[in-house]
């Protein structure tokens, strides 16, 4: 996991970039070298081969990363003319930002080490706040399954979520705040 934080100026938010196929730690690292901070998510996999068996880290979510920029100044065009970027995420008007707890919720989930799974697209469901335990204060939408209660925390700018393993007793219902409401868009552009 590479992420480095931003002591800049309150102009500058969150940007999902979107890169071109299996470049995401390439371009991490050329972002590390530009310094611009930058989150790429990591989780760890078991490959197996005929012969042997290993543990390789991969992008949590497949094709993208995200960056903390002003997208007032020059740092767009270091970020879109990156080797390997195809991209920023956002719509017909230009990049649209990520919402700073989506980013945060998904940095506690894996600076803990509790155990998830990737989601492919965000589930409907009832918002709730965890209240107890190392995900304390995380938000996400609650899933219910037959052995156990998910909870699912969205990046839904990209449209990817990873579920997390939670006790219902332990997550609280809430009502979303106006600021946290994201509007759908599903004709999601890359400029």
């Amino acid at each position: 996991m590479a992420f480095e934080e931003s002591q800049d100026d309150s102009q500058t938010a969150w940007f999902a970039v979107w890169t071109r196929s299996r470049q995401e730690k390439v371009v991490a690292a050329m972002f590390q070298s530009f310094d611009i901070t930058h989150f790429l998510p990591l989780k760890a996999e078991v490959h197996r081969w005929s012969d042997r068996k290993q543990t390789v880290t991969t992008p949590l979510f497949r094709g993208y990363l995200f960056v903390r920029l002003n997208p007032n100044r020059d740092s767009r065009l270091r970020v879109l003319s990156t080797p390997g970027v195809a991209g920023l995420v956002g719509n017909q008007t230009g990049p649209l930002p990520v919402p700073d707890y989506e980013i945060e919720n998904i940095r506690t989930v894996i600076t803990q080490k509790v155990q998830y799974s990737t989601f492919p697209s965000i589930p409907i469901g009832n918002r709730v706040r965890v209240i107890r335990g190392v995900l304390a204060g995380v938000e996400g939408t609650l899933l219910r399954t037959a052995a156990d209660s998910k909870l699912v925390l969205s990046v839904e700018m990209i449209q990817q979520s990873i579920a997390v393993s939670v006790h219902a007793s332990d997550v609280e219902a809430i009502e979303m705040h106006p600021s946290q409401k994201v509007l759908r868009d599903d004709s999601a552009l890359f400029v």
